[in-house]
């Protein structure tokens, strides 16, 4: 479980990454980095959903498209690992 979680946390990465580097955002990324503080615009944050949707071949239900899922990569990691499936523990 363990190599799957890394993986979908790298995939969140890249996915981050690209959109920061099309919205001409430069900033180096961390788990942990508030997507806002780097400055991540609301429309940002659509296009890094949709990116994120894509990705991982889900369609993110409603009630998971909040603030709090989209504070950082560790959330959207988190908020992933749920829809995927059962999370460890």
């Amino acid at each position: 479980m363990h190599d799957f979680t890394v993986n979908v946390q790298n995939r969140v990465l890249a996915v981050v990454r690209s959109v920061l580097q099309q919205n001409a955002i430069t900033a180096d990324v961390h788990p942990e980095s508030r997507l806002v503080d780097i400055g991540l615009s609301s429309m940002g944050m659509v296009e890094l959903m949709l990116k994120v949707e894509a990705e991982f071949d889900l369609i993110l239900p409603q009630l998971a498209i909040t603030p709090e899922n989209f504070q950082s990569v560790k959330t959207m990691e988190r908020m992933i690992l749920n829809q995927l499936g059962p999370g460890p523990g």
